[in-house]
């Protein structure tokens, strides 16, 4: 069978660092000391310094943007969030794609898989894309859509089936979200915390049988029992409404085990030398070392993008797997997690071979 290759990694994010703005604003949307208090408790337990948006923060303590989106008492719409998703994806999107080197070779491009699920236009930010980077008219489109912090896993799966049975194929992915979007304006607690997560990113990677970089040994995919409402998004009147359940964490600890052992069969986890696992969270980040009984760096890399950029849906895990790739390991067995609405586990093995990373 064809092997199939993540031959190389590219990332980018928006201008504005907005993390610390955020902090210091949302205590203002909260009603009592209390919860204002514990607020910025659990927001310094986050181990997030940075997180970035193409809004950009106003410098007034009682305003939070420039360009006055998020106005007490008038958030926008959906329809106004889906205009600016459109105007602002593509710019990303394209930082991300240069930095790939891929309009240099756009010509050999075989296949174009987009996952998001921040925002939705048609004709859609895949076509846009193919006419600005001047792909053939024939290459194969596939939207990954609405699958949440997990959706880089399914794309990379379907690059690699699409590897192994058509030999010359080049798949390029791209994992945007433009998740500061959909902030809304609210006085729950638990949803305040939820948005200090959250991010703007955009990864896009290359898929092929080319023998560089990280090979793609297979896939696992579980649904994790009594857990269906732990994590939902759906789409409201005032942008999508994200829904994280505390219980996140132990019910991923609870099924782990047994969801990754099922994807190394006959191997022993002690025999995985690379962990990239999506930071979904410091909780998240948690229960999985713990319930896998991992090393104490084990993490680092995910650990390390949290803290950079906070979580930035399905574009985290590729962020993860760069600053892997970046590290240039030896030759190593691999192991990526992701988690989404479901609730959802998704696992791929790989390896990094002899040969790997050419000089």
């Amino acid at each position: 069978m064809q092997p199939a290759y993540i031959n190389r990694i590219a990332t980018a994010v928006p201008t504005f660092d907005v993390h610390r703005k955020f902090l210091e604003y949302a205590p203002s949307m909260l009603r009592d000391g209390r919860s204002r208090r514990l607020f910025q408790r659990m927001a310094e337990r986050a181990q997030i310094d940075h997180r970035f948006s193409y809004i950009e923060p106003h410098p007034s303590p009682e305003l939070l943007d420039r360009i006055g989106l998020f106005r007490p008492g008038a958030f926008p719409d959906t329809g106004q969030r889906m205009r600016l998703y459109e105007a602002q994806a593509p710019i990303l999107a394209l930082e991300a794609l240069e930095a790939l080197g891929i309009t240099r070779d756009a010509h050999e491009i075989t296949h174009f898989v987009v996952t998001t699920c921040t925002g939705f236009y048609a004709p859609g930010l895949d076509l846009e894309l193919m006419a600005r980077l001047g792909l053939p008219p024939g290459v194969e489109r596939t939207l990954v859509g609405f699958m949440g912090c997990q959706a880089a896993l399914p794309a990379l799966k379907l690059a690699a089936h699409i590897v192994r049975s058509q030999h010359r194929a080049r798949v390029l992915i791209l994992n945007l979200e433009l998740c500061t979007l959909h902030l809304q304006e609210t006085d729950d607690l638990e949803s305040l915390l939820t948005f200090v997560l959250f991010a703007d990113g955009c990864a896009a990677s290359l898929v092929s049988g080319e023998p560089v970089g990280l090979e793609i040994l297979g896939f696992r995919s579980t649904v994790l029992p009594d857990s269906r409402d732990q994590i939902a998004w759906r789409i409201g009147e005032s942008g999508f409404r994200m829904w994280l359940d505390g219980a996140v964490p132990a019910t991923i600890a609870k099924g782990l085990p047994g969801h990754v052992q099922g994807l190394l069969g006959s191997r022993d986890s002690s025999e995985v030398g690379l962990w990239a696992v999506h930071p979904g969270g410091r909780s998240v980040l948690d229960a999985v070392e713990d319930a896998l009984r991992l090393d104490a760096t084990a993490l680092d890399a995910s650990r390390a993008t949290l803290r950079a950029y906070g979580n930035m849906s399905s574009a985290t895990m590729m962020f993860v797997l760069g600053r892997l790739m970046e590290a240039r390991p030896r030759p190593s067995l691999g192991c990526a997690l992701a988690f989404g609405p479901g609730l959802t586990a998704e696992a791929m093995l790989f390896r990094v071979g002899e040969g790997a990373w050419p000089s």
